[in-house]
């Protein structure tokens, strides 16, 4: 199957690929509970990628062993991510997910280098490591077997509630090396659940993760997040998701209001004209000026989640446990100090 595997950052178009056997990709098609999916199986280069240095993220290094996302989320920031391997955002995205077949080879290759400083590496940053395909292939499994026996530091992003499957390994590998969980919960109505990210299991089931994988010692963190325009961002939805995630042991809980960056945003406002028309102006009003909402909207929910969070004595943490660099930023696998909050939430957004 030919596809065009330029690389995403790649904007010189010098023809740098992702992998060796460039155009090439094995196509299989998912039966049984897969049955509608597509699966392009392909041989890495490498699997640890490193974060441009001028980017705010607060990590350095990053796993993604998938692309594409059966979750389906409409919002979703990694949809464009498809068009650079010449398939659609929309449908394409869900549907035709690459699998990185050779990725814990690779990784274990990449950890014995001389080369590898043994930073912290995050994993979620663009498709979900616990997305369905993980159900077949097992891949974030043997990357959690692999760091935990190389005592790497890591972290995991995940809307899924198959990382309990993992739970005992996780909590083995937290007893070698730093390790931290962070789910993504918008919401707790499942009508806006149901609308906007069809393929997650349920939001108050992620809620039970997080109880489950406190109780079995692991740190977790919630990202509320994104928050959307007239689906879930009342204060009444926000503290009622901040509530739920204290009482089930979140050391952290922070909000995160929805952008639409590149071609996103015309793919959410087609989704949003036919499922919620009476949403649209609501929308174009917020996004006037771009791909963010205004500074006081994205501080209000920010605001309001940090309010609750406080009184439900929620302290936080450092989500990758590191040292402050002098100049503000982290070093490689550390996270940074304390931020103004809306830089703050653009980066917790784009790990979503």
């Amino acid at each position: 199957m030919a596809l065009r595997w330029a690389l995403a950052e790649n904007e010189d178009g010098d023809g740098s690929t992702l992998f060796p056997d460039e155009r090439v990709a094995e196509r299989h098609v998912g039966k049984g509970a897969y049955a509608g999916m597509e699966f392009l199986h392909v041989n890495a280069r490498s699997i640890i990628n490193t974060v441009p240095p001028e980017s705010l993220m607060p990590f350095r290094h990053t796993i993604n062993p998938y692309r594409g996302c059966s979750h389906a989320c409409v919002y979703c920031f990694a949809r464009p991510t498809h068009d650079y391997l010449g398939l659609g955002i929309g449908e394409d995205f869900e549907r035709k997910i690459v699998v990185k077949v050779n990725a814990v080879e690779r990784l274990r290759a990449e950890l014995r280098s001389p080369k590898w400083d043994g930073s912290h590496i995050a994993m979620g940053t663009n498709t979900d490591p616990y997305q369905h395909a993980e159900g077949k292939y097992h891949l974030t499994r043997g990357i959690v077997e692999t760091l935990s026996a190389a005592r790497n530091p890591f972290s995991i992003l995940t809307k899924s509630t198959l990382v309990l499957r993992d739970g005992a390994l996780l909590a083995a590998a937290a007893q070698r090396t730093d390790v931290s969980v962070s789910f993504s919960i918008g919401t707790l109505d499942r009508s806006v659940w149901k609308l906007t990210e069809p393929g997650t299991p349920p939001p108050d089931r992620r809620v039970e993760a997080v109880r489950r994988l406190t109780d079995l010692g692991l740190s977790c963190g919630v990202l509320v997040a994104p928050v959307l325009p007239g689906l879930s961002d009342s204060e009444a939805q926000l503290t009622e998701v901040v509530e739920a995630c204290a009482a089930a042991g979140a050391v952290s809980v922070n909000g995160v209001a929805l952008h639409l960056r590149g071609s996103l945003r015309g793919h959410y406002f087609d989704w949003l004209g036919e499922a919620r028309p009476d949403l649209v102006r609501l929308h174009r009003g917020r996004f006037r000026r771009g791909a963010y909402q205004e500074d006081d909207e994205r501080q209000r929910i920010e605001g309001i989640v940090r309010a609750a969070a406080r009184r439900c004595g929620v302290t936080g943490r450092d989500r990758y446990r590191g040292r402050v660099a002098d100049n503000g930023r982290a070093d490689r696998g550390t996270t940074t100090g304390p931020e103004e909050p809306s830089r703050r939430g653009e980066q917790q957004l784009r790990l979503l």
